[in-house]
């Protein structure tokens, strides 16, 4: 007998799951049996892909215990079962999702952060909001020795070979005393109705129940066991669309998703023909946890003949769509189908095809609350498909939504044309880090002016790669306002005078910054602010900006452009000011604070606050 210290965040968790996540525990039933289908389906693979495992009167099956006696419930299966270094590495370690990234997922809502279990993977520890002590009895297909995991969840493990029969795995749980509603026959069935209906393969409860026989002296009472099937064990996929009711899709979802609710949306659908194959897809309403990390788990399952194949493909639906869940079963798949032979096989390239096609399809109709809330979850996913997805590039334009210089919340691209100028044809943005700072740029002055609407790009890792390389949408140009003129107030004459007028005020000011301003120049973009700063777009380096992003590089500084509003009274007054020390001071300020209105840092943040101070005590 070997004992261990579980890893650092399981401890973690183990204390989570015993004093905290409370409201909704019976989805221990939920994730346990759901781990004894994922072992069923891998065993039923081996089995018909490998001489070795041919079982001929193999039937797949899960059975629940009840045993009000003993104070304990049990779940089993005859599936693929675990060896000594299984144990260790799937119930002693948290492979890769890591105990942080769950804590830091946690919401304080405890029907909410008990939903994050099973999709964190860690689904095996949920049972300890219930359980006083666990065994674990497994025994792994094609091996002889069978092992015994045991803890009572407070920091250590122990595991010691053991005999069992058959291969597969029994998990024996003694429930604290203030749990036994586990015990009652309805109560569990109503569990594994609730979450479980649809597990391909049968799950039969075991049970005790008491049976009167006899009448008057020859009455006797005693309880009897008793053995029944509490689940539908249909691939519910599987199943005619006229046959299935909007619950049973929820109740599956559930288990696949390992969420408490309805999704946003889902699609099924049968294509019969050339090939023939089975889809079935969700939108979650709130984004998976993980579609950010590089160890993203695949939401989808794939199967051949309703055979499980894998759910580890990153390869069934392009990486922008990480956030789907969902099955593909293939009528025409060889069921030895490797990795390999997966990521270049036409047939499931024709699958992937045809699936990306139905999930867009069906987002563009999300209307209303659904649409704004699919833009909340996925908007940047979205984005990232208009720049990988060149086929269906238009189609999502037509789902990516923007914030808007003209209204609160989001608009579409189609919304943004339907207000336009149709005669330029063109679609204005301008691109930060801060949604506010950049509603109130002086950049946009002379649009808000112009009743001009231009679309708030405030995702700027992404948006700085992609926006630029959309070009066109239906014919309308992208144009980044920062690159442009802006629109039109003055004649030419009036700017070239104007220019003239102020030359020897964009010199003095040019002097005085030197090597920080590529140029100083009269705006006509500015209505109300003294002045803006702009990335000069001739300069080489603003050209290489997107292949400096996709290396993952800083970007080398782009001279900055200043322009100055001569309608101000302020420009007005520094054109004429005598004062050199003080027209030092102003131009720094205008220039810093010009930098702070697009979200720049001035270059010496103890020098601005200074002149600040020394312009204030003048004006005073």
């Amino acid at each position: 007998m070997a004992k261990h210290q579980f890893q650092t965040e399981i401890g973690q968790l183990l204390k989570l799951m015993a004093h905290s996540l409370y409201s909704n525990k019976e989805i221990f039933i939920r994730e346990l049996v759901s781990n004894a289908s994922d072992a069923l389906d891998k065993f039923n693979y081996i089995r018909l892909t490998d001489e070795q495992f041919k079982e001929a009167d193999w039937k797949g099956k899960i059975f629940i215990g009840l045993d009000k006696e003993d104070g304990s419930l049990t779940i089993g299966d005859n599936g693929i079962g675990m060896n000594e270094e299984d144990l260790m590495s799937h119930l002693g370690t948290i492979a890769k999702s890591g105990t942080k990234s769950f804590v830091e997922s946690l919401t304080g809502d405890a029907k909410k952060d008990s939903n994050l279990i099973g999709q964190f993977g860690v689904g095996f520890y949920s049972v300890f909001m219930v359980a006083e002590y666990v065994d674990v009895i497994t025994k792994r297909a094609g091996e002889t020795q069978a092992y015994k995991f045991s803890t009572d969840g407070t920091g250590e493990y122990e595991i010691k070979p053991v005999t069992k029969e058959e291969h597969g795995t029994i998990i024996y749980i003694k429930l604290k005393s203030d749990e036994k509603e586990f015990l009652d026959k309805w109560r569990t069935q109503e569990v594994v109705k609730k979450y479980s209906n649809h597990i391909a393969y049968p799950i039969i409860l075991n049970y005790s129940q008491e049976e009167t026989t006899g009448e008057g002296e020859t009455k006797e009472t005693k309880m009897v066991k008793k053995s029944e099937q509490i689940n539908a064990a249909t691939a519910l996929w599987t199943l005619p669309k006229s046959e299935l009711k909007e619950e049973d899709y929820i109740e599956f979802y559930n288990t696949i998703a390992h969420e408490d609710g309805a999704p946003l949306c889902y699609l099924h659908n049968r294509v019969e023909g050339a090939q023939e194959f089975t889809t079935l897809f969700y939108i979650p309403k709130k984004a998976p946890f993980d579609i950010y990390r590089a160890d993203y788990k695949s939401g989808v399952k794939l199967y051949v003949k309703r055979v499980f194949i894998t759910d580890d493909d990153k390869e069934l639906l392009p990486t922008y769509l990480r956030f789907v869940r969902g099955i593909i079963d293939s009528e025409d798949l060889p069921l030895n189908v490797s990795r390999e032979i997966l990521q270049e096989n036409r047939i499931l390239a024709n699958i992937k095809q045809n699936s990306v096609k139905k999930i867009l399809s069906e987002i563009k109709k999300l209307s209303g609350e659904d649409a704004v809330t699919f833009a909340e979850q996925y908007n940047k996913l979205i984005k990232e498909g208009i720049y990988t997805d060149y086929t269906n590039k238009e189609t999502l334009l037509e789902i990516v939504r923007y914030k808007s210089s003209a209204q609160e919340g989001v608009v579409s691209l189609d919304e943004y044309i339907s207000r336009g100028n149709s005669e330029k044809k063109e679609i204005y943005y301008i691109i930060g880090e801060n949604e506010k700072a950049l509603r109130n740029s002086p950049l946009l002055e002379a649009y808000k002016q112009s009743s001009i609407e231009v679309l708030i790009l405030d995702d700027k890792e992404i948006d700085e790669i992609v926006t630029p390389m959309i070009g066109e949408f239906k014919e309308w140009q992208f144009k980044d306002i920062t690159t442009i003129e802006a629109p039109e107030s003055k004649t030419q004459e009036e700017k070239e005078e104007i220019s003239k007028e102020f030359k020897s005020l964009t010199d003095k000011i040019k002097s005085v910054l030197g090597d920080e301003v590529k140029e100083v120049k009269t705006s006509t973009r500015l209505t109300a602010s003294p002045s803006c700063v702009l990335k000069d777009s001739s300069d080489p380096m603003a050209g290489m900006a997107q292949m400096f992003a996709r290396m993952g590089q800083e970007m080398p500084e782009i001279p900055l452009i200043m322009e100055i509003n001569p309608d101000h009274e302020m420009i007005q007054k520094l054109n004429h000011l005598e004062d050199e020390n003080l027209f030092s001071a102003i131009s720094w300020v205008l220039f810093d604070s010009a930098k702070l209105s697009e979200g720049l840092e001035p270059k010496d943040k103890v020098l601005f606050a200074q002149r600040v101070a020394e312009i204030a005590n003048k004006a005073l």
